[in-house]
């Protein structure tokens, strides 16, 4: 699968998912839409890094490093409320996040797509 077009996946899952996230608290926190916003980043380098360009490429690596980062705070914290439901969601974004950072270093270092 080219990096483009699982960075594309994996940035509409995090839009989706944390507004999932933030919109099925009973305390909804702003902090909680942080994937979202970075998910609408991640969105936004997919047409360069689409014409090959790779600093589009670098900028969704490091956003999505950043974000899959910023997501073990919330997963201990689900965990901890015994949520399943946020445990999955935040296991999807993840797991998403994971596989965007193996395609993209894969472009960007390894063989050619």
């Amino acid at each position: 699968m080219k990096a483009a077009n699982f960075s594309l996946v994996n940035g509409i899952i995090l839009i989706l998912f944390g507004a999932w996230g933030y919109l099925s608290s009973e305390t909804p926190s702003p902090t909680a839409l942080i994937p979202t916003f970075i998910g609408a980043l991640i969105l936004a380098t997919n047409y360069g890094m689409r014409l090959g360009k790779k600093p589009f490429k670098y900028l969704a690596l490091v956003l999505t490093a950043l974000v899959l980062l910023g997501l073990l705070k919330p997963l201990s914290g689900v965990i901890g409320r015994q949520d399943m439901m946020g445990v999955f969601r935040v296991a999807v974004m993840m797991a998403t996040s994971i596989l965007a950072i193996y395609f993209l270093v894969i472009n960007l270092f390894g063989k050619k797509e």
